[in-house]
């Protein structure tokens, strides 16, 4: 259960209360008592990061900011910060929280809700007897008072949901999420933000000759479905939509390549590209963005099972473009080709890929980045560079050059899925680079999505990184834009 957010314009004296103060002054609206303001002081003076005042009938959180420091930098901290007095928050069992600020940067107020919002995060629907029960294991409601407008409100709301809604899907085990329920709890969230969703049966797929989703699909017993989003509002700044494709493999075991020792742990989690390009596709819609988007997300698990695709075996796909498989456990690439290719009808201005596509990436930048490349203008680079730091869901670039696709060459067919050991992540993305002729960027989210334990509210198992990314950079394209007022 989330708690509500609101947003209220005056305080009230017995609202508990919690204050994000960009200097050392406390304000009078808070009304502390002379002996509450000494204590704040002192501890203040002793540069904690919080300060906690239980008064008879309310609390106080105040909240100080730290001084040079980027900006970017000031509000990860303040998000980290909600995370680290979450249980103190909690075993308050506030009815509500108000949330304000002082002297602090536009945006403050916001920037916690978020942090601790996504810190309140838990997947325990399978738990018999849960940890806590209903609201008390955080407020109920929210309230934010300060410089902040509904459109303030609606993007938070729509990003937190979002990001709530990619962690339980990411954390879904697949004998409750195959292909088929992945899509229709992509249509039911899509259709709720107000998206146009189809989803593509068996069918559909065979008549588009989608071999790679095909392919991947041949060893399991559920069939696999080609989900499309569509945001189009009648005000839309671009002439051409953008393009964004999600890895949906719901369960890679391998294939017959199957994945030995602990290396199928987690695997649940591998269609988390799906789950992001969903949860931002919402926040697009909720958000009214006037920008022409197009979600595109195939998805299937990976098995061993029937008539399984094998090494060697030459596949046909939506393109005609012909590939030797060189390795059935480098899928992912296989199934985002077909959607890739897909996507050219559209004739779209810029694709994203997002995927859990490869240990290299994961290997390269650990948990503390995307792998991010691809041939688009570096304008876009720049754009998703900059958004990173906004959410702190940073970006790290890799070299796309045309060498690395010589790694990819077959002897039988046009071209192989991988490459050698060598420079992974850079040769899966030149692998799916072949099935477009229009600008394309791609995001490896292998080492951000899953954590082994929490890193402040990127919290343990799916954190749903990437989603917060793309929502942030098409925002700040609509804001950047010229016509914008």
């Amino acid at each position: 259960m989330k708690p509500t957010i609101s947003r209220i314009t005056r305080l009230l004296p017995d609202q508990s209360l919690l204050c994000i103060l960009g200097s050392d002054v406390i304000p009078e609206s808070l009304r502390l008592s002379k002996t509450e303001k000494e204590f704040a002081m002192k501890r203040l003076a002793q540069k904690d990061d919080h300060v906690f005042l239980n008064s008879y009938y309310k609390s106080t959180y105040l909240i100080r900011l730290k001084e040079g420091l980027p900006l970017h930098r000031i509000r990860e901290d303040l998000r980290r910060t909600a995370y680290n007095i979450r249980n103190l928050i909690k075993s308050n069992n506030h009815e509500e929280l108000v949330i304000t600020s002082s002297d602090a940067y536009k945006g403050a107020v916001e920037d916690f809700c978020e942090g601790l919002m996504l810190s309140c995060y838990s997947f325990d629907k399978y738990k018999t007897k849960p940890e806590n029960n209903g609201h008390k294991a955080y407020p109920s409601s929210i309230l934010l008072h300060g410089d902040l407008d509904e459109r303030d409100i609606r993007w938070l709301t729509s990003s937190v949901d979002a990001v709530w809604f990619a962690r339980d899907l990411i954390n879904e085990p697949v004998n409750y999420l195959n292909a088929p329920a992945l899509a229709e709890e992509i249509r039911k969230f899509g259709l709720s933000a107000g998206l146009r969703v189809e989803i593509l049966n068996k069918g559909k797929i065979e008549a588009l000759k989608m071999g790679g989703l095909l392919a991947v699909n041949r060893g399991s017993v559920d069939p696999p479905v080609f989900c499309i989003l569509e945001w189009h509002p009648e005000n839309c700044i671009n002439k051409n939509p953008f393009i964004l494709t999600g890895k949906g493999i719901v369960y890679d075991t391998g294939g017959l390549n199957i994945k030995t020792g602990d290396y199928m742990s987690g695997m649940k989690g591998d269609m988390a590209g799906a789950a992001v390009v969903a949860g931002a596709m919402s926040v697009i819609a909720r958000a009214g963005l006037p920008l022409h988007v197009v979600g595109l997300i195939p998805a299937t698990d990976n098995r061993p099972g029937g008539n399984a695709y094998t090494q060697g075996d030459i596949i046909t796909m939506h393109n005609n473009t012909t590939v030797e498989v060189g390795n059935t456990d480098a899928e992912g690439r296989l199934i985002l080709a077909d959607a890739i290719s897909y996507s050219s009808r559209y004739s779209p201005e810029l694709i994203i890929n997002v995927a859990t596509l490869t240990g290299s990436a994961a290997m390269t930048f650990g948990s503390q980045a995307i792998a991010i490349m691809g041939n688009a203008d570096e304008k876009y680079f720049s754009l998703l560079n900059i958004s990173g730091e906004d959410v702190f869901e940073r970006v790290a670039r890799l070299p796309f050059w045309e060498e690395y696709g010589e790694m990819l060459k077959s002897d039988v067919a046009d071209i192989r899925n991988i490459g050698g050991r060598e420079a992974g992540a850079i040769t899966a993305g030149k692998f799916l680079e072949n099935f477009t002729e229009y600008p394309f960027i791609h995001l490896d989210i292998a080492g951000t999505i899953s954590l082994k334990k929490d890193d402040y509210y990127r919290l343990k198992e799916g954190t749903g990184t990437g989603l917060r990314l793309l929502s942030a950079f098409f925002r700040r394209m609509v804001d950047n834009h010229p016509g914008k007022e």
